[in-house]
C-alpha cells in the first residue's frame, strides 16, 4: 500500500495538519484498526468502484466522500477493492471552522459528507477524479476549504483562545491544572471546557488522555523500552494505568498489541 503526506501552504497550515493518499495497484483485502487520534478527517474515494465496506462486523455502504469523526473507541475496519483515496487530515480544535454543525456529533462514525454540506463537496470530488496530479487536487481541495473558512469566519473570533489552550494542554501532562489557564485567560474553567468541546468535540481531559495514548502508542511502535519506561515517559501515574487505558483506546493489552493490526502505524515505520 502507497501512503504519502502532503503539507498544507498558506493560510490553511494552521488548519490542516496534512493531506493525503492511500493507494494499492490491485484489489486488496484490507482488515484494519482505527484508534483515537484527536482529529477529524475527509477522504475522497477516487477509485473506479466502491469497495466493500464494514465498521465492527458490520456492513455498511461506503460513501464517496467521507467524513470520519473524532475516534474514541477502538474501530475495525474491513474492506475489499482497490484503494485510491485521497483525504484531509484536520488538527483537533480546526475542523470546527469549516462545518455549521455541532462537531461533538461526529464523534465515532462515519458519515457520507454529501448529506452534511451538499451537492458543493460532490462538485469537489467530480473536479478531484479529473486531477492527473497531486497537486492539482491539492489546489481545488484548498479553494473549496478557503471558501468553507470564510463561509464560518466567525468562528475565527476564539480560535486563537482554542489554539493557546491546544497547547498548553500539550506540554505536560503531569502538571496541566485546567483552573490556572482558564484564570490565565480570565475566563472561568467552565467557560472553558465548554469552549474546548465545541471546538474539538472532546472534553480537555479526554483530549489528554488521546494525546498521552497516541504518545504511548509512538513509543511502542518505534522503541524496545519497558512498559513502565513509556508509561513514565508518557505521564502516566504508573504502569497499570498505561495498561488501562491503552486497553480502552485499542480493545488489547500494550504486551499483546500487534502492529500489522493498523495501517495508520505501518506507515509511520516508513
Amino acid at each position: 500500500m502507497n501512503y504519502q503526506e502532503f503539507k498544507p501552504q498558506g493560510v490553511l497550515k494552521e488548519f490542516i495538519q496534512c493531506y493525503f493518499i492511500c493507494e494499492t495497484e490491485t484489489d486488496v483485502l484490507t482488515d484494519d484498526n482505527v484508534f483515537a487520534s484527536g482529529s477529524l478527517e475527509i477522504m475522497f474515494n477516487l477509485g473506479a468502484t466502491r469497495k466493500e465496506f464494514s465498521i465492527n462486523g458490520t456492513l455498511v455502504a461506503e460513501p464517496d466522500i467521507q467524513l470520519w469523526g473524532q475516534v474514541l473507541k477502538p474501530m475495525q475496519i474491513k474492506s475489499y477493492g482497490k484503494h485510491a483515496m485521497f483525504g484531509v487530515r484536520f488538527y483537533p480544535h480546526t475542523a470546527v471552522c469549516f462545518f455549521n454543525e455541532n462537531i461533538q456529533q461526529f464523534n465515532d462514525a462515519v458519515f457520507n459528507l454529501e448529506d452534511v454540506i451538499g451537492n458543493k463537496i460532490k462538485e469537489l470530488h467530480s473536479k478531484l477524479l479529473e486531477a492527473d496530479s497531486i497537486i492539482k487536487k491539492i489546489t481545488f481541495t484548498e479553494a473549496f476549504l478557503m471558501e468553507r473558512l470564510l463561509c464560518f469566519d466567525k468562528k475565527l473570533d476564539k480560535l486563537d483562545l482554542v489554539n493557546s489552550v491546544t497547547y498548553e494542554l500539550l506540554l505536560d501532562n503531569n502538571k496541566v491544572n485546567m483552573n490556572r489557564i482558564a484564570a490565565s485567560h480570565g475566563i472561568s474553567s467552565r467557560y472553558l471546557q465548554t469552549i474546548f468541546l465545541q471546538y474539538s468535540g472532546l472534553t480537555p481531559n479526554l483530549f489528554r488522555k488521546i494525546n498521552r495514548f497516541q504518545k504511548s502508542l509512538h513509543l511502542l511502535v518505534n522503541n524496545n523500552d519497558s512498559l513502565t519506561s513509556i508509561a513514565h515517559h508518557c505521564g502516566y501515574f504508573d504502569q497499570s494505568h498505561f495498561i488501562k487505558d491503552f486497553k480502552e483506546f485499542t480493545g488489547s493489552t500494550p504486551s499483546g498489541f500487534h502492529l500489522e493490526s493498523s495501517t495508520e502505524l505501518i506507515a509511520l515505520l516508513k
